[in-house]
């Protein structure tokens, strides 16, 4: 499949329909639809950091995976992203149990050896990371894939706007809020957050932590790869493109406060006004500058994130 678009770096805010002149329409829905994936990455990997403190630095190929799986239902299978996303986060799910069985709950199961584990964890989702890589390249090359999947320009208020970047705003919001909804009001989010705060005090209550772990890690693949999904839905996708996403997600983490799932959101939101604002009101060429430069300045000024609780 040919490029529908000049392929950047992943989170350029051109590739969110963003031309570089001082629209704040434009710039709002490049803004808000690039949160809604930066949250979606960033709470699947914390998550798994929250939960296990497993280092997951696989999870841009997870989403990567994912983009895939869309793409080639589309374009082989004419399934529509309605159909094929929901079946790849089926998928990515099942894999994150697979690698949960066989490289890590045997580990967890001894104290000893789940420290020892905490300390290689990002060794073990590096390995994962290059196999992952190297398969999606040996399936579908090196070279970018896209599909045209509601590409058509809609009007709202005035302001012309891609209509595929709408449904990735709706979706990735809707997603994110349902998550928060159950992690807040149900009783397994509310478990999986007791987990979060004291590892220790949840199993003294009971609360199954081998349970949790699976259903935790699966969780967080199959969010991957709906980012993933509705990525690929707008933009060029390769298997290195998950990378990143990766570190996107690291610094959103930290702005957000280490565990925090709600900071997560805000962190997401705060990362892409500076990405997308500050990129529009200088150059792209500034884009890194600008985003580890607050990741810098949050990690000096408050190590906590902007939006996580000081610890006593």
């Amino acid at each position: 499949m040919g490029s529908r678009r000049s392929a950047g770096p992943p989170g350029h805010t051109q590739r969110y329909g963003l031309h570089m002149s001082i629209d704040f329409p434009q710039l709002a829905l490049a803004t808000l639809t690039l949160a809604s994936i930066y949250a979606l990455v960033a709470l699947g990997l914390n998550l798994i950091y929250g939960t296990m403190r497993l280092l997951n630095v696989a999870h841009g190929e997870i989403m990567t995976l994912g983009g895939y799986f869309t793409f080639a239902c589309f374009t082989r299978l004419h399934l529509s992203p309605i159909v094929s996303i929901p079946l790849a986060m089926v998928f990515s799910a099942g894999l994150g149990v697979l690698c949960y069985y066989g490289l890590f709950s045997w580990q967890l199961r001894s104290p000893e050896l789940a420290k020892r584990l905490e300390s290689n964890s990002l060794l073990v989702f590096f390995g994962l990371s290059t196999v992952l890589q190297n398969v999606i390249a040996l399936a579908f090359t090196s070279d970018p894939r896209s599909y045209s999947y509601l590409d058509q320009v809609v009007s709202v208020g005035g302001t012309p706007f891609l209509l595929n970047r709408l449904v990735i705003l709706l979706v990735g919001a809707i997603a994110t809020l349902s998550l928060m909804c159950f992690f807040r009001f149900s009783m397994a989010g509310l478990a999986v957050r007791a987990l979060i705060q004291q590892r220790d005090a949840a199993a003294l209550v009971g609360i199954n932590a081998q349970k949790l772990n699976r259903f935790v890690f699966s969780l967080g693949f199959a969010v991957a790869a709906l980012a993933g999904g509705l990525i690929s839905m707008s933009d060029n996708i390769t298997p290195f493109s998950g990378f990143p996403y990766t570190i996107s997600a690291f610094v959103v983490i930290i702005l957000g406060g280490l565990g925090s799932l709600g900071g997560g959101v805000l962190g997401a939101l705060a990362l892409a006004l500076v990405e997308v604002f500050g990129s529009a009101l200088t150059s792209p060429a500034y884009r890194s500058i600008l985003v580890y430069g607050l990741f810098v300045t949050v990690l000096l000024l408050r190590p906590q994130g902007l939006f996580g609780k000081r610890g006593v």
